[in-house]
């Protein structure tokens, strides 16, 4: 069973077939699909910042409209033993490329999902997955710690970036949309992107 479908529980048959299929998968198979960036934003000043995320595979300063993506989902197998699924995500402005990356298990205690971000991870989060009423699947991340090798050190609220995600599947045009917005609770937004992308194994 994949670690989104633990962490939904009954939630996951009320997710969107697509979506049901999307996620279930995710436990012994490779999930690829490719798209368009309708819009990639935030404020200008947090260049330097979010350059530096390009050394880690985390954030990067580029914005634009109508960029090429694309989103592999690869499930692994942690030292530990535990189930963990490899996020991939490329964006391709012109000839550069830029990747925001993840990789996640699942902590059953506190059912919720973690998340060490970057590669190799610098930030670390709480996932926490619900579903819509519409079939959306929606994730909020929640506690935040940064990753310095093996400490991890609790951030304050103040410095952390909450991260929300809405995923959904529209019939009309079979493709999923993502949504991601990135703000911080004294600067507000830090990075967001709107997109949509299909898979090859679409039908």
């Amino acid at each position: 069973m994949s670690i989104y479908k633990q962490v939904l529980g009954d939630q996951f048959s009320k997710l969107h077939p697509m979506l049901q299929k999307r996620y279930a998968s995710l436990n012994k198979e490779t999930f690829i699909g490719k798209g368009i960036m309708k819009t990639i934003t935030g404020p200008k000043w947090l260049f330097p910042f979010l350059l530096l995320g390009t050394k880690y595979n985390l954030l990067f300063p580029e914005k634009g409209t109508q960029i090429p993506f694309m989103i592999i989902n690869s499930p692994r197998i942690g030292i530990n033993g535990e189930n963990q699924i490899h996020w991939k995500r490329i964006f391709y402005f012109g000839k550069k490329e830029r990747y925001f990356n993840a990789l996640m298990s699942l902590d059953s205690d506190n059912k919720v999902v973690k998340d060490y971000l970057g590669e190799p991870s610098v930030l670390y989060a709480d996932l926490s997955f619900s579903v819509t009423k519409e079939g959306y699947m929606y994730i909020e991340s929640k506690r935040q710690r940064m990753v310095l090798g093996s400490i991890e050190i609790p951030l304050p609220m103040i410095l952390q970036g909450i991260a929300t995600v809405l995923e959904k599947y529209e019939e009309t045009n079979d493709v999923y949309t993502i949504k991601v917005v990135v703000k911080n609770p004294l600067i507000g937004l830090v990075f967001s992107y709107e997109g949509e992308f299909t898979s090859d194994d679409i039908s």
